[in-house]
């Protein structure tokens, strides 16, 4: 049986880009006909290339496309010390370390915040010589995952998709940002066993202040557990 076009063409892009050595190379052969999704998800901390990357997706693609990149915001071993981390970013972010920064702003509580900064600046680079196009922030999540990280994106649009993407159901969500300037939706979720997990499901979603009966929680947990119930994954263990 003969593979179908869409199903070559998938194969064919997948192939090409096993191929290249880094994103980098991939993200110019991407074509300007379709909308894409472009994730470029780091297991580390911000580097010049992640930005590199980062400009080169948004100068490139078409409009309709989604955009995101994670990175981490916190080393393995975690440093108080603002100076290593104003010197990191002196070292990796080039043009787009502010002048206006001070010490105090590489504290480990405001690094979020710088590195929502220069990812920003690094998207509206990619888009400074595109006429007409901008970009639409969408998402920005804060979460724990062994270390601190973050992810933001949005769209590569016109003023067309900026109003289709306001009155969608999708700006009315908790975990929706149209602005950078917004704090970060922070994902939290309690541990529980999947036996505990089994009962909050079945109160969800739950009034304000409500806790369970059967086991201790925490208010805040529950609530933070109220509004990402929906998204979280259950895993289980098959015998095939």
């Amino acid at each position: 049986m003969r593979a179908s076009a869409s199903t070559r063409a998938r194969q064919s892009v997948a192939v090409l880009i096993l191929e290249l050595a880094h994103i980098g190379e991939a993200i110019p052969t991407l074509s300007g006909d379709r909308k894409h999704i472009l994730w470029l998800d780091y297991d580390g901390l911000l580097e010049k290339s992640h930005l590199d990357d980062l400009t080169l997706g948004a100068s490139y693609l078409s409009v309709g496309s989604i955009i995101l990149i994670t990175v981490d915001v916190e080393p393995s071993e975690k440093s108080d010390d603002p100076e290593e981390w104003r010197q990191h970013f002196i070292d990796e972010t080039g043009d787009y370390f502010s002048p206006k920064w001070k010490l105090s702003d590489f504290a480990l509580s405001k690094l979020p915040k710088r590195h929502v900064e220069v990812l920003n600046h690094a998207i509206k680079a990619g888009l400074a010589g595109r006429t007409g196009v901008e970009f639409i922030p969408m998402f920005n999540f804060l979460y724990q995952d062994g270390l601190q990280m973050l992810t933001l994106g949005g769209m590569i649009g016109t003023p067309t998709e900026a109003r289709q993407v306001k009155a969608s159901g999708l700006s009315s969500t908790m975990y929706f940002r149209d602005s950078f300037k917004t704090p970060p939706c922070v994902i939290r979720i309690p541990k529980l066993t999947r036996k505990e997990r089994q009962y909050l499901d079945g109160f969800m979603p739950s009034k304000d202040r409500w806790v369970p009966k059967a086991f201790e929680l925490d208010p805040e947990l529950v609530m933070a557990y109220r509004d990402v119930y929906r998204f979280c994954p259950t895993y289980a263990e098959l015998m095939l």
